[in-house]
């Protein structure tokens, strides 16, 4: 499939199970991580088929227009693994299935190899929402730094290569401890990695909290300001010394675990939790009621785009999947507002193609029906 299209925001309307999400979750591996749905690589291949998935796009920056290719690569494959949970711009997508099978992720920019996914944030960044994070806020705290971190890749493209080399130690150190080994320089080595770039994670993210925080206090039409901040053992140690003592602490802290980690894998010591308040109602948000806290997820996506404009003169783009239907006219009427002040290229989907009149002209509408994609005429 191919789609072309401008920087202008896109809406695609079709009925349930037409294929609109997979179209944004195709957009979504633009950047690092697991995508829009979370999929692990071998998940997103064609169910039935031999063949496994890719997605190629031209992606203009401020520098230019930039070709994309990722998708899973081939057995041995060495271009980079699936790694961390990007600037931004607009894109012209298209999704292809190369007959290769390997659960690694391959990167190509302008045609020549990159070092893995992590190299996409540097290029792109691609902010979501989708029904299933309408949970966000009572699901467990792993599903809010995976937000989270999408937030700061936008701000600190660095942040996916830190991700990744962390889980990659982490990794190691699981299998190590799992398998009985105790060389404890090996271990030791593993846990410094993980110490430095743990800290510099939980810094990345503290960063980004507070500067989505005043962002959204700025005020976003009626949407409420969302209080971000992000607490745990680190975020703790950060906040009563430097970060050099806190990567101490965190060595001392996971060399005194081995013994249960080697039990449990992983590393249990102190993850962060991501912790949102209804500013104006001084209301945590899991006390808030179900529209309140699609309003504050709404807020907090528009803030964090606010912000990547600022800082780089872009906005991401955004994935948008059947917001519009759960919000009134007032609330409908001022994002697509925001998303014509930011310049951003929305990816909007829906069933109802008359939700959309507001974008107007303004806008590139397509029709999609069972997987088929139809550009047609903004509604009236």
């Amino acid at each position: 499939m191919r789609l072309n299209t401008d920087g202008r925001p896109v809406v695609l309307a079709g009925p349930n199970g037409a294929g609109k999400t997979n179209l944004l979750e195709a957009i979504s591996y633009l950047a690092p991580g697991r995508g829009l749905l979370g999929a692990r690589l071998h998940e997103v291949d064609r169910r039935g088929g031999n063949s496994t998935w890719a997605v190629a796009a031209t992606v203009l920056t401020p520098e230019g227009a930039v070709d994309i290719g990722t998708g899973r690569g081939g057995e041995g494959s060495r271009d980079g693994a699936e790694d961390g949970e990007g600037a931004g711009g607009s894109v012209a997508a298209s999704v292809s299935t190369p007959a290769r099978r390997a659960d690694r992720r391959v990167v190509r920019i302008n045609g020549a190899p990159a070092r893995g996914p992590s190299a996409l944030s540097e290029l792109v960044s691609v902010l979501w929402l989708t029904p299933p994070m309408d949970r966000l806020f009572t699901d467990g705290a792993r599903a809010r730094r995976r937000f989270l971190d999408r937030l700061v890749f936008g701000i600190d493209p660095a942040h996916a290569g830190r991700l990744a080399a962390f889980d990659r130690a982490l990794g190691e150190r699981a299998r190590l401890l799992r398998n009985g080994v105790r060389d404890a320089a090996w271990l030791s080595a593993l846990e410094r990695t993980m110490a430095e770039r743990g800290v510099a994670i939980s810094a990345a993210r503290r960063e980004a909290a507070a500067r989505v925080s005043r962002i959204s206090a700025q005020g976003i039409g009626p949407f409420p300001a969302a209080a971000l901040r992000v607490e745990g053992m680190v975020e703790d140690w950060l906040d009563q010394g430097p970060a050099l003592a806190a990567e101490e602490r965190l060595v001392d802290a996971l060399a005194a675990a081995r013994p249960r980690d080697a039990e449990t894998g992983g590393a249990g010591v102190g993850p962060s939790d991501l912790v949102v308040h209804h500013a104006a109602r001084d209301m945590p948000a899991t006390l808030c009621s179900t529209g309140e806290q699609k309003a504050l997820l709404i807020s907090i996506v528009l803030a964090n785009a606010r912000l990547q404009a600022e800082l780089g003169g872009v906005a991401p783009l955004l994935l948008l999947d059947e917001v519009a239907a759960h919000l009134d006219e007032s609330h409908r009427h001022a994002l697509f507002e925001e998303i014509r002040a930011l310049g951003a290229q929305a990816w909007l989907t829906g069933t109802d193609m008359a939700l959309f009149a507001d974008l107007g002209g303004q806008s590139q509408f397509f029709r999609v029906v069972d997987a088929a994609v139809t550009p047609v005429d903004a509604p009236a």
